[in-house]
């Protein structure tokens, strides 16, 4: 019989029965968690010479779990965003842990109160109306796999849907008559409803009749018919990328992917004049408080917010070395 406070165990029970039965969390977030304690085991094999399957909850304390963070860092390059998601997927566990094994509340609370690391917020990136052209004019739409990629970059750029929501999208999903719009589950399992433009409509419309007019078929399959995969879409967006730089020499420095296209969307939103407070309703975003990352990226807005300024009244002078005695002193 096994004991239900062993590690093993609790390890076990937290992914079947918390995570799948009770939190129904998403396969994104489990296959996350999955490779944080992958990752977890192999370190800990190698410092403690003990199999997974034999490890105890007193061996992953604070001081050896502080250890494999900072691995991920050194050893693997990890970024404090990815070390404090690995970090988010070990605190779940604890927490589950705490219940279910009371006994061991002090290990566990010293390992709950293991501080994020703070990371750097850099600009986000996005691309400007004639990077977006240059993109979309990439793909060879003289064949089926130019027509599908045309077909998908135009409407991420338009939607601003997620990598795993457009890579999900069924024909069923899509409707292009009176009131366009695509629907699609984000975040949370929470549906909802994007307009689409004439243009995407005219495109999608084109597409779908290439394709075969199929509800259940994926809107943007691979060529052997399933659904695209992430590694696959962002390929493809950084291929197109590096082909538009000939045309378009501004994108040769920016690092283009399916999210900075979301990005882009969200720029046009806003540069088109949209309230900050209704952009969250398009990309699906929790808070309206995520949108201040685009003001800060817009420069526009800032120049607007120079003009209306009076500005400091200054005159440009001329250098004047200091005298030799003086910069005899001041050099002591």
């Amino acid at each position: 019989m096994k004991d239900s406070s062993s590690f093993p165990t609790l390890l076990e029970s937290f992914f079947t029965q918390r995570l799948i039965a009770q939190r129904r969390a998403s396969p994104h977030t489990i296959a996350s968690y999955r490779d944080t304690f992958r990752l977890l085991f192999q370190f800990v094999e190698k410092r403690l010479a003990k199999a997974p399957s034999k490890l105890t909850l007193e061996d992953l304390n604070a001081p050896l779990l502080g250890a494999f963070l900072d691995n991920l860092e050194s050893s693997r390059a990890n970024v404090a965003r990815s070390r404090n998601l690995r970090l988010a997927a070990i605190r779940s566990f604890f927490r589950y842990a705490a219940l279910e094994a009371p006994q061991h509340s002090g290990l566990i609370q010293r390992v709950l109160v293991i501080p994020n690391k703070r990371q750097a917020r850099p600009l986000v990136g996005f691309l400007t109306r004639p990077e977006i052209h240059a993109l979309l004019a990439t793909p060879d739409r003289n064949t089926w796999l130019g027509r599908r990629d045309h077909a998908l970059l135009l409407t991420i750029l338009q939607t601003g849907l997620r990598l795993a929501e457009i890579t999900s999208i069924r024909q069923r999903d899509v409707s292009l008559s009176t009131g366009a719009h695509v629907r699609c589950e984000g975040k949370g399992r929470k549906e909802r409803c994007t307009p689409l433009t004439k243009s995407t409509v005219i495109v999608l419309t084109a597409w779908i009749r290439t394709q075969g007019e199929d509800g259940a078929s994926i809107l943007f399959p691979s060529a052997r018919g399933g659904r695209l995969s992430a590694d696959a879409v962002q390929h493809l967006v950084a291929k197109y990328a590096a082909v538009a730089q000939k045309q378009c020499l501004s994108l040769a420095a920016k690092r283009v992917s399916p999210h900075v296209l979301r990005h882009t969307t969200a720029m046009e939103l806003l540069q088109a004049g949209v309230e900050r407070t209704l952009i969250p309703l398009w990309l699906g975003h929790e808070s309206t408080e995520t949108t201040q990352i685009y003001l800060d990226a817009d420069l526009t807005i800032k120049e607007k917010i120079l003009s209306r300024t009076n500005p400091i009244q200054a005159r440009a002078g001329c250098y004047r070395p200091d005298d030799d005695l003086l910069a005899f002193l001041k050099g002591l």
